[in-house]
């Protein structure tokens, strides 16, 4: 457990702050909203002066609820309104970053140069992009930055609500994809000790319920598969349809499933200028290492990255070509 190992460190970069702000990256999922929420009733436990920083403007669907559900009792924040509540003296003040490292990933990367002060806690590989200066966390071989903050929960003694145990709940339930992805027994301990706080595995599903049209839209990919290399499963959309990201997060997730897959990644577009990729493994592929080539990033089971200004075919020819690469080597 890397976070307890440095939990000194990371305790005494909490003492002397007064105002800290936590940022995970942007389209929010549940991993990254439910590890904020967690390092946040942290820091109120410590009395501290703390802000969500999100500039989202749209959410996922169980992201969406827990912000409305949750309406009045977070402090949240955009990124332009950072450096008005700074505190005067920079020493005192300290951004904590969770879920992502990477510059390019975090909900506003402006404000990167308001602190002297960074802490990064995330279960995501390091790479080129990671951001320079900071005081890191990093532990791959953990399911979920949920986990990784289960874990300092755990260790602080922290009171925290049932409510607020099962969004920490929800976050390892997704990365894991029900248990069935980077699962180790501390994962199984993790989501123990959150039940015994009172985490509701219903309400859980409640968060984890999908839209009918969107899953409609997923299948239809479904029709565009391809098999490359004998297990690895491959799906673009049309240039026609917009996509969340999570959707085809959930769709790289389903391909795993099928007889003989060990990866997959799926194409499609997430907004009128970007071309989107999700990918998953169960191990066999460094999805990292594919994606980080294409300017994304990842770990060894699961990453994404983006295209702006490219074709839907002119994206499947780049990730075609390193998965060529990776196959010869």
């Amino acid at each position: 457990m890397e976070i307890v190992k440095k939990r000194n460190k990371l305790n005494r970069y909490i003492k002397h702050s007064k105002k800290i702000f936590i940022m995970a990256h942007k389209d929010l999922d549940l991993d990254a909203l439910g590890s904020s929420i967690g390092m946040y009733q942290i820091l109120k436990g410590k009395k501290k002066d703390c802000y969500l920083v999100i500039d989202d403007q749209k959410h996922e669907l169980g992201v969406e609820k827990i912000l409305k559900e949750l309406e009045g009792c977070l402090t949240i924040i955009k990124g332009d309104a950072v450096a008005s509540h700074l505190h005067k003296n920079s020493k005192k003040n300290m951004l904590l970053i969770l879920d992502t490292n990477k510059k390019e990933l975090v909900q506003n990367d402006s404000i990167l140069k308001l602190f002297d002060k960074t802490v990064i806690i995330d279960h995501h590989s390091l790479g080129k992009t990671t951001i320079k200066d900071s005081f890191i966390i990093q532990d791959d071989n953990t399911s979920s930055t949920c986990e990784m903050i289960t874990n300092l929960i755990e260790f602080y003694d922290v009171s925290v609500d049932p409510y607020f145990a099962t969004v920490l709940l929800s976050g390892i339930v997704l990365d894991t994809n029900n248990f069935m992805l980077k699962t180790t027994a501390e994962t199984y301990y993790a989501a123990y000790y959150l039940a015994s706080l009172g985490a509701s595995a219903k309400k859980v599903q409640y968060l984890l319920k999908q839209d009918i049209i969107e899953y409609t839209e997923r299948q239809k990919l479904l029709a565009r598969l391809e098999i490359l290399h004998d297990k690895v499963a491959f799906t673009k959309a049309t240039p026609y349809t917009i996509y969340r990201r999570e959707e085809l997060a959930k769709l790289a997730d389903t391909l795993l499933f099928f007889n003989g897959i060990e990866a997959s990644f799926v194409i499609g577009k997430v907004d009128k200028d970007t071309i989107g990729i999700s990918a998953r493994s169960l191990g066999n592929y460094e999805i990292s290492k594919i994606l980080e080539k294409l300017g994304g990033g990842g770990d060894e089971y699961n990453g994404a990255t983006t295209f702006k200004n490219k074709t839907i075919k002119e994206v499947e020819d780049l990730l075609k070509k390193q998965l060529k690469k990776q196959e010869g080597e």
